[in-house]
């Protein structure tokens, strides 16, 4: 798992805004990928609950927007 997460990490910001715009993508994987329990339920929450109603979407995007990555709930 840490070569997808490596790879995720590398990826252009440009192509981390778009995967977090469309469904949150990219979070959904980077929490799913980190190894940690706490990130991986968090993530499997998102899937099934949509986001958590939009709330870890909206925490994503203006995280990537402002710090080029997913930094919180990872």
């Amino acid at each position: 798992m840490a070569g997808i997460s490596s790879s995720l990490k590398s990826l252009d910001w440009i192509v981390k805004v778009i995967l977090v715009v469309i469904y949150d993508i990219y979070g959904i994987l980077r929490r799913l990928t980190s190894g940690n329990i706490i990130s991986i339920l968090v993530g499997i929450i998102q899937i099934f609950t949509g986001n958590l109603f939009g709330i870890f979407w909206l925490i994503d995007l203006i995280t990537v927007l402002v710090k080029k990555d997913t930094t919180v709930l990872v």
